[in-house]
């Protein structure tokens, strides 16, 4: 295999393996907000969660696709938001 074949196929496997970060994210995104609901706690603004499904899936990116870094860093901030305490809930005890 000459060097541009190489290189092609090594291309491929990153572009798949940072896919598969973005997968494994998503899915982490979706239990968590499941988890969170299902105990009864603030899963934040609604809009955070979808949007971060909806930047994932749809085609419009600001770095092409094949880089999912964009993609990774906005499941992050969704799963920072989803997981931080919101400013009226910092006060009060949890009740169960």
């Amino acid at each position: 295999m000459d060097t541009w074949t190489w290189l092609v196929v090594a291309a491929a496997m990153l572009a798949a393996v940072v896919l598969g970060v973005a997968v494994v994210l998503l899915l982490r995104l979706v239990r968590t907000r499941r988890d969170l609901r299902r105990a009864g706690l603030p899963t934040g603004p609604r809009w955070v969660f979808w949007g971060a499904v909806l930047y994932l899936v749809l085609p419009a990116d600001l770095l092409p696709d094949p880089v999912y870094l964009d993609d990774i860093g906005v499941l992050l901030l969704a799963l920072k938001s989803m997981r931080a305490p919101r400013n009226e809930d910092a006060g009060t005890p949890l009740s169960r």
